[in-house]
């Protein structure tokens, strides 16, 4: 009998490793396609995080998160990943103003008061020419565009992006930069900005100054052996990221699942159910499918689509659809993804980082993307993907809430066309006043 007992303690412990080492049992049963990167992990840096879903009668997702190498003191540039909290903290605000007429949509301009900003008052990927919230957040996720990001984190300012992120719990997270040239204390200050309808000011917002300082107790900001400087002179030291942006994969993660899962999460975002609306559109649409913005065939299906599709320039099949983030700089590249097959009703959430850069030196442009680092998060995607086909489910989920059919589009675009287009003349004519 003893025996016994000990036999099924043994497999139970061995059923329940396996299930905890499911993200390390797949790379290590398929060293076709991740030899190279396990045999060097450590160099790699690789973190990641991929959480099942199973729905209940009534479609409600229950969640089960599997974790490797996660570190959330272990620093990793997480480049543009940190467009997405910043697009959602936008149109949040927005909401938070509570201001007659202010929406999303809403003309702005932004002024500069100092050498280090610059303004805007038009804005020609838009419908009506002008710049708004909801065409910066479109192109922040569309190609992740950086200009985009930079106007939108001028409006919310350095010390509310940090803020509200801390207050809602997602502690891991420093942002404190632009995507352009300027210096610590340069990024403190943020542009004033007015959002207009004709003649009519509808909120005017001064310039803002950050004093507070962020400070977080991380492994591995120094890194390498040297690094290009502005004048693209070889450093022969160490390059510091202590001053750059970061966030953790378990942030960026979270966040994901408060946007896609709103019902099931207490740290809900102030978003209006047509917000979540426009954040799946846009967080799914590919480049070509965009009517305004227009973007060529540079911009390719898996532009900023890594895992599944990332080591290809193929159109991805019209039954896939990827609701994410990436981010690539200095040898870093990262994917927060919400992944949906609505023919085979597959769903998942998958979030990695991966490190390349061989010669260890920064800013020079040479790094291992497309030898290394998408082809492996391509095959990460394809191989969590293949096991979730398999995985039994006591009831499909009904997907409907995410899909995005050419018709929808359509709709929502000439919607936003008739919304807008009233006011175009007038506006641009009215812009020199102000």
């Amino acid at each position: 009998m003893k025996n016994l007992l000990l036999f099924f303690l043994v497999i139970s412990f061995n059923f329940s490793n396996a299930q905890n080492n499911i993200i390390e049992n797949l790379l290590v049963n398929n060293p076709q396609y991740f030899s190279t990167v396990l045999s060097n992990i450590d160099t790699f840096e690789v973190q990641i995080i991929y959480t099942q879903i199973d729905r209940d009668r009534n479609n409600f997702p229950n969640f089960k998160t599997y974790k490797y190498r996660v570190d959330p003191k272990k620093y990793f540039y997480p480049a543009s990943t940190v467009k997405f909290p910043v697009a959602i903290l936008a149109l949040e605000k927005i909401n938070n103003l509570k201001i007659n007429g202010l929406t999303k949509h809403t003309s702005l301009k932004i002024d500069s008061v100092r050498s280090s900003q610059t303004p805007v008052e038009i804005d020609t990927s838009s419908f009506n020419g002008l710049p708004s919230v909801a065409n910066y957040v479109k192109k922040i996720f569309l190609v992740s565009d950086n200009d985009a990001y930079n106007r939108l984190y001028e409006f919310l300012g350095q010390e509310y992006i940090n803020e509200q992120l801390h207050k809602k719990g997602f502690k891991d997270a420093k942002i404190v930069h632009r995507f352009i040239p300027l210096s610590s204390e340069e990024n403190r200050y943020t542009n004033p900005i007015i959002f207009y309808e004709k003649d009519k000011i509808l909120f005017k917002q001064p310039e803002a100054y950050n004093k507070k300082n962020y400070f977080f107790d991380l492994k591995g900001t120094v890194k390498g052996i040297g690094y290009l400087n502005s004048k693209d002179s070889l450093i022969n030291k160490p390059f510091d990221f202590s001053n750059k942006n970061y966030i953790s994969l378990e942030v960026l993660h979270n966040l994901l699942m408060s946007i896609i899962f709103p019902e099931t999460n207490k740290k809900k975002f102030n978003l209006t159910s047509e917000d979540y609306k426009f954040l799946y559109k846009y967080m799914s649409m590919l480049p070509h499918e965009s009517k305004k913005p227009t973007y060529d065939s540079t911009y390719y299906d898996s532009y900023v689509k890594y895992f599944l599709f990332g080591d290809s320039k193929e159109n991805i099949p019209n039954n896939f659809r990827i609701f994410n983030k990436v981010g690539l700089a200095y040898g870093y590249l990262t994917d927060v993804a919400y992944i949906v097959d609505f023919e085979n009703k597959v769903e998942f959430l998958l979030s990695a980082t991966i490190h390349v850069n061989k010669n260890k030196i920064y800013n020079d442009g040479i790094y291992e993307y497309s030898e290394i680092g998408l082809p492996f998060l391509s095959k990460l995607g394809k191989v969590i993907y293949e096991y979730e086909l398999n995985r039994k489910k006591k009831f499909l989920p009904d997907l409907s809430k995410f899909k995005q059919n050419s018709n929808l589009i359509t709709q929502q675009i000439n919607y936003e066309k008739n919304f807008i287009n009233t006011f175009i003349f007038f506006n641009l004519i009215m812009l020199k006043q102000f």
